[in-house]
């Protein structure tokens, strides 16, 4: 199995910017489309879990204006073979001091690359 392979870790990349970009622009099909469109799929957010998409998309059509707006500050995304990648990043939300993590699960699936799993959590404050 090949890790990082150059062309599937840009693919992965480009992915992970497309959600960030309507992430951002709170851009809810955008999102939806970014995530697997499945019962199996998971999102356990700072204060939900999510299980399937319908959970999922039930979630971002009910939170008006969409996530705080936010910049990461580290991004490692790990390919594992042609179809299959983590992409983990950390976050400062505007106006706030603590630090948020996510972490995502992608797989290649026929449709394009998906995410299958997600995680938000935000770290204790460090004082």
């Amino acid at each position: 199995m090949t890790i990082n392979d150059p062309a599937v870790l840009a693919e992965v990349a480009a992915a992970f910017a497309a959600y960030e970009a309507a992430l951002m622009a709170n851009d809810v099909p955008a999102l939806d489309a970014l995530f697997w469109a499945s019962p199996h799929v998971l999102r356990y957010g700072v204060g939900e879990n999510l299980y399937g998409q319908d959970e999922i998309v039930a979630f971002r059509d009910a939170r008006p204006g969409g996530s705080p707006q936010r910049v990461l500050t580290r991004t490692v995304i790990t390919t594992f073979g042609r179809d299959y990648a983590t992409a983990n990043t950390e976050f400062k939300r505007a106006g706030f001091e603590r630090v948020g993590r996510q972490s995502h699960a992608w797989a290649r699936l026929p449709e394009g690359w998906r995410i299958v799993a997600a995680h938000v959590s935000m770290m204790a404050d460090s004082h």
